[in-house]
């Protein structure tokens, strides 16, 4: 645990401005206050079963509905990954009683303010930033679950709610589990949610199906903490654990910085003129270094086109940085963790409508090689999880990867289909549809089409592959 004199700085109540002059990147850490103060430098992503509560959790938390598409209100689920950040804080009080000594607000919320406690008014104390964190609100929904591996590819921790009006486990529960599980995720926190609407005696009994259903998982032995997301009980218990018990991730902050796009707009309205017109933004997490305003950079793999004889060909799109936000705060710098708006001089029409999303950006010439066909070493699945068929409560058997077969593969943000030319033991070949910048010992989900949906199968590790020229 951080101490809180660590962190302070004196008199200073609002945000802590960013300056590039004299800026030496290598002595940030994601408990810098110069890091923190104006972007999220954790990831946590919210997971399970759809309607479970996942967004409403994370509203309760930063202040921020992460539902924001019309298709997505209408039908109350998430869609698309949704993002908030909050700034998570600690009373400088010794005193002040636990857990209401920890508190959460919004990402522009000041670093400091003073602790509203009847005790800790005479000693003047003051609530002081420990943490800053981004959820990543996953869809809960089985069809969406390429959308839950892409947001899954950034998390440094999870929350998994399961509803405390509903058996444990449902379908997806299962399958968000396996899927942390592929992304080596060691800390799991779980919420069992909705605990205003199940009487004591429920409420205990599902406690110890959570139980059973997570031993021998990778979230064996997690706390499990009753809350009520809408009516905000508990979640001051949930801040003091993630300041506490969720380690603080090691990050890389000198290697040239690469950023994997999970979503990317044109900000221009119609009809504005040519005068007026800014250029693309790509959002997305930093996995490694440090960018920087006046930057130029690349994004890989680009533009993707086929020439008369039907090969790939790739051009990198080349630009510099004009501006970086985390939510409303504008920033000089941006370091890994959270999600980072990078405004850029992207012709816009190549950055609308999330058609960025899987590409990789980064300094120029200095990003991973683009592939388009995969070696990888491979571990499948024992049972299709989520899937509950007529003759076998617990799913169906997962089959063997067979030749010719289609999978859709998930690398970092990007999904794509893959083509199995050949496959040994727990070795295969995959032809790729679409290029994609990756680099050698990366992880992958692989998911096959089972009913209509795309199921998890397994998981896999990229071991070599055939790369392509770029233009």
């Amino acid at each position: 645990m951080t101490s809180t004199s660590s962190i302070t700085v004196p008199g200073h109540e609002g945000l802590i401005e960013q300056q590039l002059e004299g800026f030496d990147h290598t002595k940030l850490t994601p408990i810098s206050i110069e890091a923190m103060s104006r972007q999220a430098t954790i990831n946590i992503g919210t997971i399970g079963h759809v309607a479970h509560g996942k967004s409403t959790v994370v509203k309760s938390l930063s202040g921020v509905r992460t539902v924001r598409f019309k298709t997505e209100l209408e039908r109350n689920i998430t869609i698309k990954l949704g993002y908030a950040n909050a700034k998570i804080y600690r009373c400088s009080n010794a005193s002040c009683p636990r857990p209401a000594c920890y508190q959460s607000h919004g990402s522009s919320h000041p670093d400091k303010f003073p602790c509203e406690q009847e005790e800790c008014k005479e000693e003047n104390a003051h609530m002081v930033v420990q943490r800053h964190v981004s959820f990543v609100d996953c869809p809960g929904h089985d069809i969406l679950m390429a959308t839950m591996l892409n947001g899954a590819a950034v998390m440094d921790a999870a929350l998994l709610l399961v509803a405390g009006n509903e058996t444990c486990p449902q379908p997806q529960t299962s399958e968000h589990l396996a899927a942390v599980e592929i992304m080596k995720l060691k800390n799991i926190l779980i919420l069992q949610n909705k605990i205003d609407l199940v009487k004591e005696a429920e409420a205990a009994a599902q406690y110890e199906q959570i139980r059973n259903f997570i031993q021998g998982t990778v979230a064996d032995g997690a706390p499990i903490i009753p809350i009520s997301a809408q009516l905000k009980y508990n979640i001051d218990m949930v801040c003091e654990y993630l300041c506490n018990k969720i380690p603080v991730p090691i990050r890389d902050f000198s290697s040239s910085p690469r950023l994997i796009v999970i979503r990317s707009f044109d900000v221009n309205k119609p009809g504005t003129e040519v005068d007026s017109l800014k250029g693309g933004i790509a959002g997305g997490s930093i996995l490694q270094g440090v960018l920087k305003v006046g930057d130029e950079i690349e994004v890989r793999p680009g533009i993707i086109t086929k020439d008369k004889a039907g090969r790939i060909q790739c051009a990198p799109i080349k630009s510099r940085i004009v501006t970086l936000h985390a939510e409303n705060n504008d920033l000089k710098f941006a370091v890994p963790g959270g999600l980072i708006g990078v405004g850029t001089k992207i012709d816009p029409t190549l950055t609308r409508a999330d058609r960025l999303v899987g590409q990789v950006l980064g300094h120029t010439n200095q990003l991973p090689e683009i592939y388009t066909e995969l070696e990888i070493s491979f571990f499948l699945l024992r049972r299709l999880l989520g899937v509950k068929t007529d003759g076998d409560k617990k799913g169906s058997k997962v089959k063997k990867l067979a030749k010719g077969e289609i999978l859709m593969v998930n690398i970092g943000s990007t999904s794509t289909g893959g083509r199995v030319i050949a496959t040994q033991n727990d070795l295969a070949k995959i032809v790729l549809t679409s290029p994609v910048c990756t680099m050698e010992g990366e992880k992958l989900a692989l998911s096959r089409r089972v009913d209509k949906h795309w199921r998890l199968i397994g998981w896999g590790q990229i071991r070599r592959g055939v790369t392509l020229a770029i233009e």
